[in-house]
């Protein structure tokens, strides 16, 4: 969340921020968190001067005792006595102050940095860069789901039986690819001087607070309603969530992990061309790679990120574009976000592969991660993360970008992984 110094430095950029993530309401929910800081002040400058008259009277009542003057030690005394009382209901203001406060700023999205262009949707976002080769297809060339039939690689109807829409069943050479991306990407993670971290796949609401998927993507995830837990949309909440209330050291920075999990979202809502096949499921695969670094660094981690992820896309020989995304079409919690996208030449549409994201102070004030630095004083780290990659449509782009008469290429790079150079 956005810390009072951040606000109180240069109010008007931070609602001019807010407005370019299209946020209703920005001045208003700004001015408001900072009555809410003032009114806990208020309330602290008083109790800190009602605690110090406390101590001069207190001190008084012995001596008045000694020079025998009774009824003044009394009278003293009751005025000690409505202080204290005085003092608890300042202390209930101020928590209720800071609590509204809390409560106010989980709701304000991060702000943007100024590179981010403005923009009301994905139509706005800014293509930066393309790679990658053209594709050429074989005539009559099938969309990933009927590859996926005809050679028996994923059952999309097993799927609706046992769990229902948007949970696919892979078989066979379909779950060797799986797992061989899975490897593939985690075993260049390792080589990138990632730690591989194997979490947890269902988190505490404090960890969804910590990340930032609550309150905003509440009802994006499956709840478990009688143990509060969330089945993670991804692996960044449990990772991120190592380093809760944890004060590092400078020289521990930049840390870096990486995680093979599976992830749940609900994707209420979607619907039409977007949902077929693999293009939007409900479980998914994904390796996802985390950064906990300096200010000063933290730039420098999130070209690294994009360049690893880059790095992956071109090893996989796949058409693809990085795009920066605009204000509109960020996430709550972002300050800069790319997207990776790669062409599927049977759909005729970019898909989304990868979001590799910093969020500058945002995560690490929710989550109180710190680290103690050369003036030994402690600081806000910045925290990163990027999908490195998700599987579904990485796979879908494979199965349609490399498709022949003869069956389904494998890219040299996953050869190893398959122990074959076809699915036929």
């Amino acid at each position: 969340m956005l810390t009072i110094k951040q606000i109180t430095d240069d109010k008007e950029a931070v609602i001019r921020g807010l407005e370019k993530k299209h946020f209703k309401g920005a001045r208003e929910a700004i001015d408001n968190v900072l009555a809410f800081d003032n009114k806990r002040k208020e309330a602290q400058a008083e109790l800190d001067s009602l605690n110090a008259k406390v101590k001069t009277l207190s001190k008084s009542i012995g001596g008045l005792m000694k020079e025998g003057k009774k009824d003044e030690a009394e009278a003293a005394k009751q005025e000690v006595a409505t202080i204290k009382t005085k003092s608890k209901e300042l202390e209930e203001v101020m928590k209720q102050a800071e609590e509204d406060k809390r409560n106010l700023l989980y709701t304000i999205p991060n702000v943007p940095y100024d590179i981010v262009p403005e923009g009301v949707g994905a139509e706005d976002n800014l293509v930066v860069k393309t790679g990658g080769h053209d594709t050429v297809l074989p005539q009559n060339a099938l969309p990933h789901w009927e590859l996926a039939k005809k050679y028996n690689l994923i059952d999309f109807d097993l799927g609706v039986k046992i769990s229902g829409a948007g949970f696919p069943v892979y078989i066979g050479m379909g779950a060797r690819l799986q797992r061989a991306l899975i490897n593939f990407f985690l075993d260049q993670a390792r080589e990138a001087g990632y730690t591989e971290i194997m979490p947890p796949t269902v988190v505490n609401a404090a960890s969804g607070f910590g990340t930032g998927q609550l309150p905003d993507k509440e009802g994006q995830m499956y709840h478990c309603e009688v143990d509060d837990l969330y089945l993670i949309p991804t692996a960044e909440v449990p990772v991120t969530n190592i380093y809760r209330d944890v004060i590092l050291n400078e020289d521990q920075l930049p840390i870096k992990n990486c995680a093979y999990t599976e992830c749940f979202r609900r994707e209420a809502g979607s619907y039409g061309k977007d949902v077929r096949g693999l293009n939007r499921l409900h479980e998914f695969s994904k390796i996802e790679i985390v950064r906990i670094d300096t200010p000063e660094h933290s730039e420098q981690s999130h070209q690294e990120m994009l360049a690893h992820v880059e790095g992956l896309l071109q090893k996989l020989e796949l058409p693809y574009r990085i795009l920066r995304l605009c204000g509109g079409d960020m996430s709550f919690t972002s300050s800069i976000c790319y997207d990776f996208e790669v062409y599927s030449e049977a759909q005729k549409r970019w898909l989304e592969v990868s979001s590799v994201s910093n969020f500058d102070t945002y995560q690490a004030n929710r989550l109180q991660c710190r680290y103690r630095g050369s003036d030994k004083k402690t600081h806000l780290c910045h925290t990163l993360n990027g999908s490195a990659l998700a599987l579904p449509r990485i796979v879908a782009a494979l199965l349609e970008d490399f498709q022949t008469p003869e069956g389904i290429r494998i890219p040299k790079a996953l050869q190893p992984y398959m122990g074959c150079d076809m699915i036929k």
